[in-house]
């Protein structure tokens, strides 16, 4: 049997976009200064969040979701509440993953559609269309084909990481991935975090860039090109589109004000460095791990700006003095 190669058109337009990603990459040199940002780039990934979720109709605004996101009360829906909660812990996720992984690919389905979707983490076994209203408006493949359907994707994927540009092999992925539609649920939250965790592997800038932010504008768009691949049994005009969503975030990012970084950030990102994700530690070990031998210094230097901005939370919160108060990092 032959391979299966994704049907595609490498255009001028395509080469126009690579050209133009790959230089504007070259003078983000400013913003990987986002390395003594943990502040902005957590909003960034807020963004992402908010615009990804809300593309698959979540309610919640971008305000909100920050508020679930700080562990803060907020009005709305259950499933809306923990799909977000689900996100956050996914895209913490993205440097973790190998993007030639069908594993690693159940796994991160799993995290984002917790308590949401009955077989998360699983391939569907039954059909699935795509609806407008009561329209049928896309049929996808039958449920017995998703499995040899992803194994052929993925080695393709693999094989071809060497030969097609990352630009180009991440947005093939993201639309062959959307039409296959292997999960019952969250197959566009996954595909758009996917397409990240490809291209993180060939620039690690991209962790950090809101390229869902950019999709949720164009959102009509988004699936008007989706569709019309459908019709037309080729993702060149999708790879095209993504290609323009991914260069506009570019623009974005390098015309944003550049913030000075100043000695709180600084101070902020050390401490950081010496903690561990959810791993609580008390004030001494910290002190120790700084090299600081005041707690006054510790706490209106480090501690508290880093807790202002909810980059660090106490273990007991509600008794910020209390003697057995230990810091963890968010």
């Amino acid at each position: 049997m032959d391979k299966y190669n994704p049907p595609f058109t490498i255009t001028q337009e395509m080469l126009k976009r690579v050209s133009s990603i790959s230089e504007k990459i070259t003078k983000l040199d400013d913003y990987a200064n986002l390395n003594k940002r943990p502040y902005l780039r957590k909003q960034n990934k807020i963004n992402s969040i908010h615009s990804s979720l809300a593309i698959e109709n979540n309610k919640l605004s971008l305000e909100q979701v920050k508020d679930v996101i700080d562990g803060k009360m907020v009005m709305g829906s259950k499933k809306d509440i923990q799909e977000v909660k689900n996100a956050y812990k996914a895209y913490d996720m993205l440097n973790k993953m190998d993007p030639y992984s069908i594993k690693d690919l159940k796994q991160l389905h799993g995290v984002m559609t917790f308590l949401t979707v009955e077989d998360a983490g699983n391939f569907r076994k039954g059909d699935e269309g795509v609806f407008d209203g009561d329209k049928c408006i896309f049929m996808c493949p039958p449920g017995n084909m998703v499995n040899d359907l992803m194994k052929d994707l993925f080695s393709w994927l693999k094989e071809n990481k060497e030969k097609v540009h990352p630009l180009i092999l991440s947005s093939v992925f993201h639309y062959e991935f959307v039409f296959i539609h292997p999960f019952s649920d969250g197959n566009g939250r996954i595909s758009r975090l996917w397409q990240n965790i490809i291209l993180y592997n060939w620039k690690d800038v991209f962790e950090y860039l809101p390229i869902e932010s950019q999709i949720h504008k164009y959102q009509k768009k988004y699936y008007d090109a989706i569709a019309k691949c459908n019709d037309l049994g080729d993702s060149t005009i999708f790879i095209e589109f993504m290609l323009k969503m991914i260069d506009e975030t570019l623009d974005e990012t390098l015309n944003t004000p550049s913030v000075p970084i100043n000695e709180e950030m600084i101070n902020i990102n050390k401490l950081l460095e010496v903690m561990e994700k959810n791993i609580p530690v008390s004030a001494n070990e910290l002190m120790t791990r700084l090299n600081i031998k005041s707690k006054d210094t510790l706490r209106n230097k480090y501690l508290h700006p880093a807790i202002k901005q909810n980059l660090v939370k106490l273990t007991s919160p509600n008794k910020p003095n209390s003697k057995n108060q230990m810091y963890y990092k968010d």
